[in-house]
């Protein structure tokens, strides 16, 4: 094969204009908080950021600061609500668009045993009419885009039908871009690890929902881990969405940000080390604990000569417990040191 064709195939068609839902970080509970959304944009300028599931709940009746407080460098940056009663979502959705997101995504595919419980997240798409009164509901007082993030399907049925016709409920109250994670959620017998990696992906199925729905954008979510995944998939869809590769191997949405805006500069590391040492100094003596804010780095190194021991510096008891963002320079002092060691060697 030649060197043109390879060229050809790692990078997204520049024939038209990136989707804004072009490349995004899913909304993952207890790892996309604005730390980790503050690291992913400095890898990724454009990429777009949830964050993760917010309960009506919490905001009714919570600390709203702490939940949807944000760096304003993190635009485009949207908020995933959790819930099923129109009345609740749509106050949380007032508030998110007063706060300054860009998006409001409603939950519709969470697998964990706090949906049953909860009337929210995957067990919703048995209920089309009520989620797309609740998206009405969210519409009515916000201008920002309403969003959903769903499921193909619920527990075992396998039937396109179901999926097809959740999504044109949705359609017909306006919602116009849908982020399709390629899996059944089973609801019972699985635990949300599980229903990451048991329920067969099905492409061919989320696809056949942009051939209906023409004029809708659609991201595909799931068993998305590459560069090469990413840019086979953005052949046929307006977008893809990462979510644990984003926590493991952070590295990988520069490099697929260098696809999709292959003009666009993005910072050297050593810019993203030296922004994140000011963002980390700011923070700690804002109050805020370093490993909240270092555990989203640990596996930038990955694959590289001394991420070991870059991992294990940056979550140390000890190391955190100095309250000192010179820890992340150290860190990657060590890096660059092994690095230079096998070249050398």
């Amino acid at each position: 094969m030649s060197l043109q064709l390879n060229q050809a195939q790692s990078q997204v068609s520049s024939s038209t204009t990136p989707s804004p839902w072009a490349l995004c970080v899913a909304p993952m509970i207890d790892v996309t908080d604005r730390y980790c959304r503050f690291f992913h944009r400095l890898l990724a300028p454009n990429a777009r950021l949830y964050t993760e599931m917010i309960t009506t709940g919490a905001l009714e009746y919570g600390d709203v600061a702490r939940h949807l407080r944000f760096d304003t460098s993190e635009h485009p940056v949207a908020l995933q609500l959790g819930g099923s009663d129109p009345t609740a979502l749509a106050r949380s959705a007032k508030l998110g668009a007063e706060w300054g997101y860009d998006e409001i995504n409603l939950n519709c595919g969470c697998p964990s045993d706090r949906v049953l419980k909860g009337a929210f997240g995957a067990i919703l798409m048995s209920e089309a009419q009520l989620v797309a009164d609740c998206v009405k509901a969210m519409q009515d007082v916000v201008s920002v885009p309403v969003t959903l993030k769903h499921r193909l399907g619920l527990d075992y049925d396998y039937s396109y039908e179901f999926v097809r016709d959740f999504v044109a409920v949705q359609y017909e109250v306006g919602v116009r871009v849908f982020v399709v994670h390629a899996r059944n959620a089973v609801l019972k017998g699985l635990s949300p690890k599980a229903n990451r990696e048991i329920p067969p992906l099905r492409y061919d199925m989320a696809e056949q929902l942009v051939q209906d729905f023409p004029d809708a954008t659609f991201v595909l979510n799931g068993g998305i881990n590459t560069v090469a995944d990413s840019v086979d998939h953005l052949q046929r869809f307006d977008g893809v969405m990462l979510g644990r590769a984003a926590w493991h191997t952070p590295a990988v949405l520069g490099e697929i940000h260098d696809r999709i805006w292959p003009d666009q500069p993005r910072l050297t590391e050593d810019e993203v080390v030296a922004q994140m040492y000011d963002y980390l100094t700011e923070e700690i003596a804002a109050g805020t604990r370093p490993r909240q804010i270092t555990k989203a780095m640990l596996g930038w190194a990955h694959g590289k000569q001394g991420a070991r021991q870059w991992r294990r510096h940056l979550s140390d008891p000890d190391q955190m417990a100095r309250q000192d963002a010179q820890v992340l320079l150290e860190a990657w002092q060590m890096l660059r040191q092994a690095a230079q060691a096998s070249e050398q060697n």
